[in-house]
């Protein structure tokens, strides 16, 4: 009989820590982020086909759901940016250390509330 190894056993082992969860999320947040920008290529085209259709955007947009996806993609762009940045100051060879590294990964998760809390605030 043939045995089988696991295909990944490094993820039997791994110990997760911050940045590889902040790593997962930035890439997570590429896929809805372009889900963001297909809503809004389609609320720009229902504006463009007229007011009868658009009108169904309105009625998605003022439901529940409508405002839980919206405010999901705005903290989804503002955690990417963000982390973009921190992507930045890496590439110039800045805050590689452990302690750095995590600190910047909270502020960014922290950060990126506190954009969406204060565009959906005004």
């Amino acid at each position: 009989m043939k045995h089988q190894s696991p295909l990944s056993p490094h993820l039997q082992v791994y110990k997760w820590q911050l940045s590889s969860l902040l790593s997962i999320t930035h890439r997570m947040t590429s896929i809805f982020n372009l889900l963001g920008l297909t809503i809004f290529a389609i609320w720009i085209f229902l504006l463009f086909i007229g007011e009868n259709t658009y009108n169904y955007f309105e009625v998605f947009a003022s439901s529940l759901f409508g405002k839980f996806i919206f405010v999901g993609i705005t903290w989804s762009f503002s955690y990417h940016m963000l982390n973009g940045i921190r992507h930045l100051f890496w590439d110039m060879g800045y805050g590689y250390e452990i302690k750095t590294a995590n600190l910047s990964g909270i502020l960014v998760l922290c950060a990126s509330f506190i954009l969406t809390l204060l565009v959906w605030i005004t």
